[in-house]
């Protein structure tokens, strides 16, 4: 990114600042084959304002700018192609990221403005399926990148802690429920009352009737409907506690559904005071004609309030606790349409911070082709793949490595990065078939492989009793430079993860890295020649402080041995 800059500077000083600055490095690429050089700027827009070819523009560019950090610069098709100097930037490179450490490719884009962000969200009494993954993984990794880039992030997991499906799950723990059963095993008994409600209910539709029932008698602060949700709530959150804390995953607030209920009336007065509410069928609306879209239902006709209602309410309580510059809902690509609604609404409201909200959609994990579904009992449990994948880790280092220390410690954060880096490494819009054998592959593009390569990396310094030292770097090797180019890439890569809320740039980032270092490591006796043993193991330190915290931004750890 440095010598992007670098280019972008010595370009606006030869064109006399024909064009802005950022307008010079939206251009700068970097070609697609190596032979083209390191970064080409196209001079096809030049053409406009100088009245010549861009081959002409291009032609006197190239003669006409000098740098030492340039080996040489060509024209072809239009396109000035500039290859950098390897051995200067090659150091200057591997100075840089061994003085800054995990701090390298760090920026303030953010100048320390909070960030709310909305993953993870499971509903209570049920247990943690791989269809909630996505949301917390792809959350947890928007986090560490935005704080990367200088801001301050605030996760918040919104529980599905409310919502006529308690009033069926207490109708099905007052019919069918065992207290000692739930409490020897609350989860999966919950989950068992629950599919058994909705098999009943195909039989006997006014059991629907009675769960609508008991979810007002909830709303209305009846006391057995309150004692009995507390109750699933409270064993809920102790079994999410623990998946989350095997998946190193924290939160800044646990506020559900359930806490905005009595902040809703304020939200219903705002929409009066500001004559937004309309009555439609004895229901609340708000009109979204203007937008094309369909009313946004604020209240029911039997005064209960809805999903809608409740995300206003916390969206507005989030601004004035947080004063948040951006608010990310990562939430599934099907709820597109109720975050467009909710989105408008506040706009009408006269809110202006409501540009800072961003619904982050993602894919579905599918079963078979077809989506996970809790009450169908279609559905695959997150801790169980979690608990599998660690088992499979220790397996591979009884076999290859039995006398590893910690291996507990270890397995633990191979099986669990196995899973999280699965799921990273597919852009986040693409649906994902749910595969135990592909999520816990040991090799190819996987968590485990890049886990592996900064391992190798730690043994190889340690073999090479390798020491940081002030000295320059001189690094020659042809085969380094793959290695360079991308190291010098991070910092963008970084940038381009956090524009497009798209933690899978950094994860095929880090499988790219790994796969360049383990070439050279295959190609060049990095210990046996004397004289470039220093700088070639300052090339390895390097790629393994990028890697390590390549990682941890998507949410995994880097074990020193494996």
């Amino acid at each position: 990114m440095m010598y992007k800059e670098h280019l972008v500077e010595v370009l606006s000083e030869f064109l006399n600042g024909v064009l802005e600055k950022d307008k010079l490095s939206e251009m700068i690429e970097k070609p697609k084959y190596e032979n083209l050089g390191d970064l080409a700027f196209p001079c096809f827009e030049l053409a406009k304002v100088y009245r010549k070819s861009p081959q002409i523009i291009a032609t006197e560019i190239a003669e006409g700018i000098k740098s030492s950090q340039f080996e040489k610069v060509e024209a072809v098709s239009g396109y000035v192609n500039v290859f950098l100097n390897k051995k200067e930037v090659s150091s200057q490179v591997m100075k840089q990221i061994i003085s800054e450490k995990e701090h390298y490719g760090d920026v303030n884009i953010g100048h320390g403005g909070a960030v709310t962000i909305d993953l993870s969200s499971p509903n209570i009494a049920k247990p943690f399926s791989m269809g909630h993954l996505r949301s917390t993984v792809i959350g947890n990794a928007l986090a560490l990148i935005t704080e990367k880039c200088g801001y301050q992030p605030i996760k918040i997991n919104h529980l599905g802690d409310w919502g006529t499906q308690f009033g069926k799950l207490i109708v099905a723990y007052k019919l069918w429920g065992d207290e000692e059963q739930v409490r020897k095993n609350p989860i999966n008994e919950l989950l068992k009352l629950y599919i058994q409600f909705h098999e009943e209910a195909e039989k006997d539709p006014s059991l629907d009737d009675h769960g609508r029932e008991w979810f007002k008698k909830l709303e209305d602060g009846d006391e057995e409907a309150i004692s009995l949700w507390k109750w699933f709530r409270e064993e809920s959150i102790k079994e999410f506690s623990r998946l989350y804390e095997l998946l190193g995953i924290t939160f800044d607030s646990y506020n559900g559904e359930a806490f905005y209920n009595d902040k809703m009336e304020r939200v219903v007065e705002l929409l009066e005071e500001k004559k937004l509410l309309l009555q439609s069928e004895g229901a609340e609306i708000v009109s979204l004609e203007e937008k094309d879209l369909p009313p946004c239902l604020i209240k029911k006709s039997d005064g209960t309030t809805l999903y809608a209602t409740r995300d206003l309410a916390a969206a507005i309580y989030r601004q004035e606790t947080y004063h948040f510059v951006k608010s990310l809902y990562v939430v599934g690509n099907e709820q597109s349409f109720h975050f467009k609604q909710f989105f408008s609404v506040l706009e009408k409201m006269g809110y202006d911070w409501h540009k800072g909200l961003i619904h982050i959609p993602f894919g579905m994990m599918l079963m078979d082709g077809k989506k996970m579904s809790t009450r169908k009992g279609k559905v695959v449990f997150l801790e169980e793949v979690v608990q599998e994948a660690i088992k499979l880790a220790m397996n591979d280092i009884m076999e290859k490595n039995p006398n590893l220390e910690s291996k507990e410690e270890v397995a633990r954060q191979v099986g669990t990065g196995a899973v999280i880096f699965h799921d990273l490494k597919h852009y986040r819009m693409n649906d994902i078939e749910f595969s135990l054998k592909d999520m816990l592959r040991f090799e190819g593009d996987t968590g485990p492989y890049v886990q592996y390569t900064h391992a190798r990396i730690s043994s190889l310094l340690k073999k090479g009793i390798y020491e940081e030292s002030n000295e320059e770097i001189h690094l020659d090797d042809l085969e380094a430079w793959p290695i360079i180019t991308l190291l010098m890439s991070f910092p963008d890569i970084l940038k381009r993860s956090l524009d497009g809320y798209d933690p899978s740039q950094i994860a095929k980032y880090v499988i790219d890295l790994a796969k360049a270092f383990n070439k050279y490591y295959a190609t060049v006796r990095i210990l046996d020649d004397e004289a470039l043993k220093h700088a070639r193991l300052s090339l390895a330190f390097s790629v393994k402080i990028v890697l390590k915290e390549g990682l941890r931004l998507l949410g995994l750890e880097a074990p020193e041995k494996m």
